[in-house]
């Protein structure tokens, strides 16, 4: 039977969020209802309430979240009830070319649940990247659904489910960082610091932080960054130059997505280097970059979606890191809050102070 159980909406584009009662209905083949225990307050969530995603009004907000599985529908083998579990927005096909040629991370066919969440006028929802979880329960496709172990916090265990996923993706699985690299991150906000804390899982031996903010440079040094440059007092191509030895990193993390930092990133790279792009441009945003220098400078150019992660692989290995002491996923819980503080954690997101604020249930 459905259940009712309290959301955040986003009922039209840039109006402030509401939590209001909505209808979540029994998974039906293929699908699981999820109680929902954490869930962080994302950029995409403010880009979908911006209408810089798409405009289907109204928007059930929330993705990065963990919780139990409570029921599953007809063919659901994989997770079971009292599963603990994160969710994901990419649940793979398994019968696309990019899954059938052994790459399942690049997807084509991702899936959502088939059945819609609605408000009590029978309004249908659009699920914040086919999740919809600033709620106290939501429906998924089971596939969405990674079980991880339930000794882990899942304030923290949550954030894999996008941000940091992300940044960790980025740099250990796209750009492929390896022990004795050197690593620059542009931009270190949640996702940029994730990517710090990638590049130091997989070894490098310098990390240099990029970013205008000195507060975001100060916890990028705290998970692992060796050297820090501020982009307002110095030019951040000739800053990682500097560093080393006049030749650039072999690999850098643009973190932020703009025609500028993507052309600092492309300079600031060792010769045969590796730029991965991880930072969301908006549609409007063009690059131009010399033919030649492409061709000169040699490398990869590389765009990381999710961190190229698959989500069976990845989540169970990155929480056992964590519980193992190697992950430290606790530094990026910035605070803990309750359902009705999403539309302020917003604004704190937006000024930066915060690397994630999380709903608790």
């Amino acid at each position: 039977m459905a259940q009712q159980v309290r959301g955040v909406i986003a009922r039209s584009k840039g109006a402030p969020v509401q939590v209001e009662t909505i209808v979540v209905p029994d998974p039906g083949p293929g699908e699981a209802l999820v109680r929902v225990q954490a869930c962080g307050v994302c950029h995409t969530d403010l880009h979908y309430r911006e209408g810089g995603i798409n405009d289907e009004f109204p928007f059930l907000l929330g993705h990065e979240a963990a919780g139990v599985v409570e029921s599953v529908g007809e063919g659901v083998t994989d997770v079971a009830p009292g599963d603990f579990v994160i969710l994901n927005w990419r649940a793979v096909c398994g019968n696309c070319r990019a899954c059938l040629r052994g790459r399942p991370w690049y997807c084509f066919n991702t899936h959502n649940a088939k059945q819609k969440m609605t408000l009590l006028d029978g309004t249908e929802l659009s699920p914040a990247l086919g999740i919809g979880a600033f709620a106290e329960k939501t429906l998924v496709a089971a596939g969405q659904c990674t079980k991880v172990s339930p000794e882990a916090s899942p304030a923290a265990a949550g954030l894999l489910g996008c941000g940091v996923m992300a940044g960790l993706g980025a740099a250990i699985n796209t750009g492929n960082v390896g022990r004795g690299d050197t690593v620059a991150v542009i931009g270190c906000g949640g996702v940029g610091n994730a990517a710090v804390v990638g590049a130091r899982l997989a070894g490098a031996a310098r990390i240099i932080a990029v970013d205008i903010d000195d507060r975001k440079l100060a916890t990028a040094q705290k998970l692992g960054a060796t050297h820090t440059v501020n982009g307002r007092s110095a030019d951040p191509i000739e800053a990682i130059q500097g560093l080393t030895g006049g030749f650039g990193a072999d690999v850098v993390i643009d973190a932020v997505g703009t025609p500028e930092t993507y052309r600092q990133a492309f300079y600031a790279r060792d010769l045969a280097g590796t730029v991965v792009l991880v930072g969301v441009p908006t549609p409007e945003m063009k690059l131009e970059l010399p033919l030649l220098d492409v061709f000169g400078r040699g490398g990869s150019l590389k765009s990381s979606w999710y961190g190229d992660c698959l989500p069976s692989r990845d989540f169970p290995m990155l929480i056992d890191l964590y519980l193992q002491g190697r992950l430290d996923l606790d530094a990026f819980v910035s605070e803990t809050i309750r359902l009705t503080d999403v539309e302020e954690a917003f604004g704190r997101m937006h000024k930066g102070e915060v690397l994630r604020s999380v709903v608790v249930f």
